[in-house]
């Protein structure tokens, strides 16, 4: 995946939340502010 510039829309993604139900960033569309943190693991 390509990375998205600052200020522009995110892709349209799904992930699952912590109890397992799929949650779309398009449900929030429209609705609310969305803030994406993605934390890098070690391995």
């Amino acid at each position: 995946m390509s990375r998205v510039e600052v200020n522009t829309p995110a892709p349209e993604f799904e992930l699952a939340d912590f109890n397992g139900n799929i949650v779309k960033l398009a449900d929030f569309r429209g609705q609310k502010n969305v803030i994406l943190v993605f934390n890098r693991g070690f391995v």
